[in-house]
């Protein structure tokens, strides 16, 4: 059994990824600003953790993640202001790596986007871009960090049931996979140390999602 600490717990892969793992027994430690959110978090069978990532230093999140085994980012500003969104999606994710690495958690898995990256190509007159550009930088200290770190980058997301298939491609044929399926690709490569130090970029598609990752390595 491992200790994980999800970041945007309330969110909905990491309500799915919370129900998963508490499934196979892992202990989860669900970490979101709401306070109002509690009940569905522990109802999804994680331990609530009320704090407001944007506002917390390196040495509180590493408070927060001592005894911990790894570290899940599945927070998001929401499509908010390009402040909000830097706010949360990179200097928020930025400091999160550097306390897991302060708290010796060691395993860390990013919860990015289908073509992330600083080529990401997104106008800067689109709504998009100040996420894409947060993402880019937040990836990038990643993998230049000493985390064993994975990054998911699934296409558009959806709230359709998962089918528990992927296509694991840098340019998938679908372009759009439910957060259902997102939450168990995390939770697979976090029992999977092949995919330590390595980018899984996927979609919806006809392959049982451990055997598309595993093809993949």
């Amino acid at each position: 059994m491992s200790r994980v600490a999800i970041i945007g717990g309330h969110g909905k892969v990491a309500l799915h990824l919370t129900r998963i793992l508490t499934g196979q027994g892992h202990h989860v430690s669900s970490i979101f600003r709401n306070a109002d959110h509690a009940a569905d978090v522990e109802q999804a069978g994680a331990t609530p953790v009320v704090a407001d990532v944007s506002d917390l230093s390196v040495e509180d999140m590493a408070d927060v993640f001592r005894g911990h085994d790894a570290v899940v980012w599945s927070a998001g500003s929401g499509g908010s202001s390009p402040e909000a969104t830097y706010a949360v999606d990179r200097d928020a994710a930025i400091r999160s790596m550097d306390a897991a690495e302060q708290a010796s958690v060691g395993r860390y898995v990013m919860v990015s986007y289908l073509g992330a990256g600083k080529d990401h190509g997104v106008p800067e007159d689109n709504g998009f871009f100040h996420y894409a550009e947060s993402k880019a930088a937040a990836d990038e200290h990643l993998r230049n960090s000493k985390l064993a770190w994975t990054i998911l980058g699934p296409g558009s997301l959806t709230t359709d049931p998962g089918t528990g298939k992927i296509e694991v491609s840098d340019e998938p044929q679908q372009d759009s996979v439910s957060r259902e399926d997102v939450a168990h690709v995390a939770a697979v490569v976090l029992a999977d140390l092949g995919t330590v130090d390595r980018t899984i970029q996927f979609n919806t598609g006809d392959t049982p999602i451990a055997e598309a990752i595993d093809a993949s390595l």
